[in-house]
């Protein structure tokens, strides 16, 4: 395993539309251990293949919850509904935090790292992450989104909830 230098801000790759993946090997399956590192080395919750300077449809979710980690290849967001307004950060601007609206619930439809399809459905915090994660895919930062940018204290304040 190997944690990989996570691209910053304006660096083009965070801009564009990823290829999708059509290779389903072992290459892989070490390119989503090597995200899984990179992604709990620099303490996120998820990690898109852009954020290491892979322009491919590939990203990892892990909130600590029940769901473990998801890896989430050539995803396809099949529905949503409902709206939820919190937090947001990313590993790819750090120490920048802002208020983002998302939808409270997301069904996904991806494929794992054997290539095999399935679906997923989530809610509240692990909706928000799987949406930020799937916008890295299509180019799309959380700054795009942010209706309010978020200090240090109203983070600390945020934490103790």
């Amino acid at each position: 395993m190997a944690v990989k230098k996570i691209v910053s801000y304006p660096a083009e790759v965070l801009e564009a539309e990823c290829e999708p993946v059509k290779v389903f090997d072992k290459k892989l399956g070490k390119l989503l251990n090597d995200m899984y590192d990179t992604m709990i080395e620099f303490d996120g919750v998820g990690l898109a293949a852009p954020q290491i300077g892979l322009s491919r449809q590939i990203a990892i979710v892990d909130i600590d919850d029940e769901f473990g980690t998801i890896e989430i290849i050539n995803p396809e967001i099949l529905e949503t509904n409902g709206e939820q307004t919190g937090p947001e950060g990313c590993l790819s601007f750090p120490g920048l935090y802002g208020e983002v609206t998302r939808p409270e619930y997301v069904k996904i439809k991806a494929q794992d790292r054997r290539g095999k399809y399935f679906t997923l459905e989530a809610e509240d915090f692990l909706a928000r992450a799987i949406l930020h994660e799937i916008d890295h895919l299509h180019g799309v930062l959380f700054t795009s989104k942010v209706t309010r940018y978020l200090n240090e204290e109203e983070l600390e304040g945020l934490e103790a909830e």
